[in-house]
């Protein structure tokens, strides 16, 4: 049906309604109400059916090709999206034709399909760009990165150039001049400040590589402890070990502090760090006969058999008087104890000998002499290093009464009965 004959049978109806008797305005009102119906009915006819051909022919283009970028556009609603378009078009080209004696409604309705065509090329561009971030996020080399982020900076610029437009169509106002810029941006900074500063935040966490997508994260500030599931423009999600979730502001990323576990996981070995107290009044000189008794334990027997030596050629040099032990050089017990501790770590296979390996005597304490355990274990998985930490230190605990110490414990129930 060409224009001519639209034209012809729309003026046959309202001449119709005219000599019915009906008034010419509302003869014009009914004509184009009805005008309206047909074209909407028409459109949404062919919508579908357009719509059905493209998603098929999409999805037939896309099972054939070897890429999966094709794939993410079509669980996009990309075809379907853009399926709409050629309803749109033909919307645009028989507005003039079938209102061609209201030209306010076909300004109206012109209008109304231009933001309708911004509100699609819009979603249009999401579905572009979800399917992008899906298709990278294959990618070992971007699927630690906060792709999320990017998308919804991209979607923000979309809907703000999206909106200057449609307030341009609708008001007649031009949106580049200085003024309406300024305005439009001081309302922007005041609505979006909180997305503004995510949007700096996730750039300088991307940049900077502060944080990655699997990352063990320690925020005590926000009581998060687990591994970051999501970073997006204004929040972070964390995991934590429980199974619960945490969501930190990604500003809060660079403006506080936390710690981030990945140091850990990239190196050769995780730290044990962790001290036993040892009862003050339990250490003593060793004896000649503490020291016989100690070098059957083998680890330390050469180690006391060379140092012997050493306290005895000083002590006979210099005629030290041994009938006291204080007098002169001698051995303690929680010094024999320390190297002690020290052989064994350097005999534990689960121990990385590369890194630094240390058993320190701390400053005194109140709940007695802190030995320290400073050493890295060659398995940094969590069960197993909380293995390798237990074993060390309960051998290490059976093994103190052998050197005649104490390990410091305050007074229970039992202690008070005993003393009384």
């Amino acid at each position: 049906m060409d224009s001519e004959t639209i034209q012809h049978y729309s003026c046959l109806l309202q001449d119709y309604l005219v000599n019915e008797g009906m008034a010419a305005q509302w003869a014009i009102f009914l004509n184009v109400v009805l005008n309206c119906i047909i074209v909407l009915v028409a459109v949404f006819i062919i919508d579908i059916v357009f719509r059905k051909i493209i998603i098929e022919s999409f999805k037939a283009f896309s099972n054939k090709t070897k890429t999966t970028f094709d794939d993410y556009l079509v669980k996009s609603n990309f075809p379907k999206f853009v399926a709409h378009l050629l309803p749109l078009w033909i919307i645009w080209y028989l507005l003039p034709i079938i209102f061609v004696e209201s030209p306010f409604v076909t300004n109206l309705l012109q209008i109304a399909a231009q933001i309708y065509l911004i509100v699609l090329c819009i979603y249009i561009f999401r579905s572009i760009l979800r399917s992008t971030r899906n298709f990278l996020e294959e990618n070992e080399r971007y699927k630690d990165k906060p792709m999320e982020s990017y998308v919804q900076v991209m979607m923000i610029f979309a809907w703000g150039i999206g909106i200057f437009w449609a307030v341009q169509l609708l008001t007649g106002f031009s949106v580049v001049s200085l003024t309406t810029l300024g305005a439009a941006s001081a309302v922007i900074l005041l609505i979006f400040k909180d997305t503004i500063l995510g949007f700096v935040a996730s750039i300088q966490v991307s940049v900077n590589d502060i944080v990655r997508i699997g990352d063990w994260i320690t925020f005590s500030k926000f009581g998060a402890d687990g591994l970051v599931t999501e970073i997006n423009l204004a929040t972070v999600r964390v995991q934590n070990w429980d199974n619960t979730y945490t969501t930190i502001p990604t500003y809060s990323l660079i403006a506080d502090s936390f710690q981030n576990w990945r140091g850990m996981q990239e190196s050769d070995g995780r730290r044990i760090k962790r001290s036993i107290f040892i009862k003050q009044s339990s250490i003593k000189f060793l004896s000649g006969e503490d020291v016989e008794r100690l070098k059957k334990i083998q680890l330390i027997k050469p180690y006391l058999e060379h140092r012997q030596r050493d306290v005895d050629k000083f002590n006979e040099k210099n005629e030290i008087d041994k009938e006291l032990l204080i007098n002169g050089r001698n051995q303690t017990n929680l010094g024999v104890f320390r190297y002690y501790a020290d052989a064994f770590l350097n005999e534990n296979s689960a121990i990385n000998k590369d890194l630094f390996l240390m058993v320190r005597h701390l400053a005194p304490t109140d709940k007695g002499i802190p030995i320290e355990i400073f050493c890295f274990s060659k398995d940094k998985r969590w069960v197993n290093y909380e293995h390798i930490q237990a074993d060390i230190f309960d051998h290490l605990l059976a093994a103190i009464p052998y050197f005649d110490l104490e390990v410091f414990e305050l007074p229970t129930g039992k202690d008070f009965h005993a003393v009384n």
